[in-house]
């Protein structure tokens, strides 16, 4: 499943569009130039081709020359930019609540990022992840959606939840002293994680917008909008789904029939039927995991290979080779954390 193959929504374009228009740069040639009218962005239906979304933004930066142009997107998308999942998250109970209710339905925004928690010691992070690699946006995309999200946290807590430290797996900006000025708080480069860490003993305490009733109502909503989704997503992309769930020991053809109360033959042949295969699932959900343990250099090359279910290193390296035209050892030096 490559980038191709999904759409972006387009309302937070708009705020894209209003900063291009702010900072003098002409809003109208940037649309003009990749087919996009400006009555589209107000239109909460329309999604584009990633492609489209990928140039716009590319254009973006090149417009205004702004190198931190991600942030200031960012900081531009209040909580109330978020629709649905934003009126939810202003009810929650607790910060530890805000956090889950975007783990689960931050689909509902936007397919370019995944949000999951973890404990570390005294520390509660927050990590974002990328369900499809974002390349050459990577950048801006990850600054705007880390502090959109930190800024939610601030706003349902009214500030009294103060961000510990924020990492991002990129090398050292020249904006560096913007980033810690915008987060308020120090920003760490060439991480192996993406996101941001806020003390554990803040996560449960309970907030003072709190409304379980809108809360619940709000996530119900959020809830159909996910389950629409689900109804018109691929059968492919629900199969990559579930590979990159387990990330190790991969369910078989039949396992997978199995989970979508399918037969193997049935499977195979609607996969098909969408220009795909399980084969061909399976070798882009290895060669995007591949790709993130080798930035993080956290494993050696040998248990990498062992986790992507080769018994064989020499066949884990043929088939990186392929992927990306070079070996996972000289992969690892140009682009692990450092």
């Amino acid at each position: 499943m490559h980038n191709s193959d999904f759409t972006v929504p387009v309302y937070y374009l708009r705020q894209v569009a209003d900063q291009i228009r702010d900072m003098g740069g002409d809003m109208q040639r940037w649309l003009e130039g990749n087919q996009v009218r400006e009555t589209q962005l107000d239109d909460a239906q329309l999604r584009l081709p990633y492609a489209t979304f990928r140039k716009l933004i590319l254009d973006a930066m090149a417009m205004t020359q702004e190198p931190a142009f991600g942030l200031l997107v960012g900081e531009r998308l209040l909580v109330n930019a978020h629709g649905i999942l934003g009126y939810a998250a202003i009810s929650s109970g607790t910060v530890r609540q805000t956090v889950e209710l975007f783990e689960r339905y931050v689909a509902v925004r936007t397919p370019l990022v995944s949000i999951c928690h973890e404990v570390d010691g005294t520390q509660f992070r927050v990590k974002f992840e990328e369900p499809h690699p974002l390349g050459d946006i990577r950048r801006p995309v990850l600054e705007a959606v880390v502090l959109t999200i930190k800024n939610v946290l601030d706003y349902v807590t009214m500030g009294a939840c103060r961000v510990s430290e924020v990492a991002f797996p990129f090398e050292r900006t020249s904006y560096a002293a913007l980033a810690a000025d915008v987060f308020k708080s120090d920003v760490r480069f060439s991480q192996p994680w993406t996101g941001f860490s806020v003390p554990l003993e803040m996560v449960d305490l309970p907030l003072k917008m709190a409304d379980s009733t809108t809360f619940k109502e709000a996530a119900s909503i959020c809830q159909r909008e996910l389950d629409k989704l689900a109804k018109n997503d691929t059968l492919g992309a629900k199969v990559q789904r579930v590979m990159l769930e387990k990330k190790n020991g991969f369910p078989s053809l039949s396992v997978v029939a199995r989970l979508f109360h399918l037969t193997p033959r049935t499977l195979h042949r609607r996969l098909l039927e969408e220009g795909t295969s399980f084969k061909d699932i399976l070798e882009e959900v290895r060669h995007t995991i591949a790709v993130g343990h080798l930035k993080s250099d956290h494993l050696t090359i040998q248990e990498i290979a062992y986790l992507l279910g080769y018994s064989d290193l020499a066949n884990f390296r043929r088939a990186f080779k392929r992927w990306e035209g070079t070996s996972p050892s000289v992969y690892r030096s140009c682009h692990a954390a450092r």
